[in-house]
């Protein structure tokens, strides 16, 4: 299975130190990766079919002191579609005068829908073809761009239709909100003041979060597994759809 990182927060955030953690997870997902960035409306989409522990757009990814309120990145281990760039996560597409991003971690087996209209898929994944369904239906179900609140109540009634198919794991951003669904292991946190210091699971890594923030600074991340040893993550529950804005999870 592939890997998932999710951030959304209230003010531009880097996310380098998640990414170093994440990105060391390349060494059994290793048939590519990607990461989208939003910057107010545009965002910034960096892919690549090799493996995040030898890709030089990796490295340029670790480097690059690149902030925003949300992310969505992902680690490929192939389940369908050949390793290739039209097959690396997130995929990108435009409703309603805005960038969508989405990234799957799963496998939906004879997910064939009807598609017709602006999506179509580019590659031969089950994520791709899934993420544009979905858009095909937004678009049905909202003229306009439509709140967060209601959105999650559209996503809640298509997403039994999509997870019936198999595991649907995954994450959608429109660079204003971050949306992710649990079908067998997601898990998330939030940081806030106060801030503490954090260790990285997978690499020798420490940073005082109170020494790069400020009080009124809060960060959600969703990861498939938790990226630290000492921090309170919570588990989804299976079958659970989670909405952040603003760096907290929003409810009712």
């Amino acid at each position: 299975m592939c890997q998932l990182l999710g951030m959304n927060a209230n003010t531009p955030t880097d996310v380098m130190f998640s990414f170093t953690g994440f990105a060391t997870r390349a060494e059994e997902h290793k048939d590519g990766f990607g990461i989208a960035f939003f910057e107010g409306p545009g965002v910034r989409l960096l892919v690549d079919a090799q493996s995040a522990r030898t890709s030089p757009v990796a490295e340029m990814v670790r480097r690059f002191p690149i902030k925003s309120n949300n992310i969505v990145a992902h680690i490929r281990k192939a389940t369908q579609g050949r390793v290739a760039l039209e097959n690396t996560h997130p995929f990108v597409r435009e409703l309603w005068g805005r960038y969508w991003t989405f990234a799957h971690n799963g496998d939906l087996q004879r997910f064939v829908p009807r598609l017709h209209g602006a999506f179509h898929p580019v590659g031969q994944t089950d994520s791709e073809r899934a993420f544009c369904w979905l858009m095909q239906e937004f678009a049905k179900a909202h003229a306009s761009v439509p709140s967060a609140r209601e959105l999650t109540a559209t996503l809640g009634e298509l997403l039994p239709v999509v997870a019936a198919h198999g595991s649907f794991n995954f994450m959608l951003s429109n660079g204003e909100a971050l949306w992710a669904h649990c079908s067998t292991r997601l898990h998330h946190l939030v940081r806030q003041y106060p801030f503490t210091r954090a260790s990285l699971q997978d690499e020798d890594v420490t940073v005082d979060f109170a020494q790069v923030t400020s009080a009124r600074d809060r960060v959600a991340l969703v990861v498939t597994e938790p990226l630290t040893h000492d921090e309170a993550w919570t588990a989804f529950a299976p079958g659970e759809l989670k909405v952040f804005v603003d760096g907290a999870p929003i409810t009712g």
